[in-house]
C-alpha cells in the first residue's frame, strides 16, 4: 500500500511538473509576432545623438521601408511608434509596456514632445504592430544620448 501511494504521488509531481514547465515556455515565448518589412528601418530625425536640449524635448520619428499605422489596425508592413525613455528593449514577444519609459504613440504620430528632468538621457524607437507587439525581426532605432539643462 505505501508503494502504490509513493508511486501515486511521484507520477501526481512529474505531471505537475511538466504542467508548470509547459506554462513557463509558452509565457516566455510571448505572442506571435508579424513580420517586418526587409529593409526597414526606424530612427530619430531629431534630436541628434550628443545634444544639450532645454525642455521640453521635441522628438521627431522616421521610418523607411514601412508605413505608419494606427494601434488597431492589422495592416501588412506598417505599425507605430514607442519611444523609449532611459530604459532598455521590452521583451519581443509581448506588447510593449506602457508607462513613462515606454511612450506609446497608436494614433499614427510621429512626433512628440517630451518634459525630461535635468540630466542625461536615452532615447530609442522600436515599432509595434497593431497589438503593440514588436515586428519580427525587431525594427528598432539605434539609442542616442541627450542632456537636458
Amino acid at each position: 500500500m505505501t508503494r502504490l501511494l509513493h508511486n501515486s504521488i511521484t507520477a501526481a509531481l512529474t505531471l505537475l511538473a511538466g504542467l508548470f514547465i509547459g506554462l513557463a515556455v509558452a509565457a516566455d515565448s510571448g505572442l506571435e509576432r508579424k513580420a517586418s518589412s526587409p529593409g526597414s528601418a526606424v530612427y530619430m530625425i531629431s534630436p541628434a545623438d550628443g545634444a544639450t536640449l532645454t525642455g521640453p524635448v521635441t522628438v521627431r520619428f522616421g521610418l523607411r521601408g514601412m508605413g505608419v499605422a494606427p494601434a488597431g489596425i492589422d495592416k501588412a508592413g506598417t505599425g507605430h511608434h514607442h519611444l523609449l525613455i532611459d530604459t532598455e528593449l521590452p521583451p519581443l514577444g509581448l506588447p510593449i509596456p506602457n508607462d513613462d519609459q515606454h511612450r506609446h504613440f497608436g494614433g499614427g504620430q510621429t512626433e512628440t514632445q517630451v518634459e525630461l528632468p535635468p540630466g542625461e538621457h536615452t532615447l530609442q524607437l522600436i515599432l509595434g504592430d497593431d497589438r503593440h507587439v514588436p515586428h519580427d525581426p525587431p525594427v528598432v532605432s539605434e539609442i542616442i544620448t541627450i542632456t537636458v539643462r
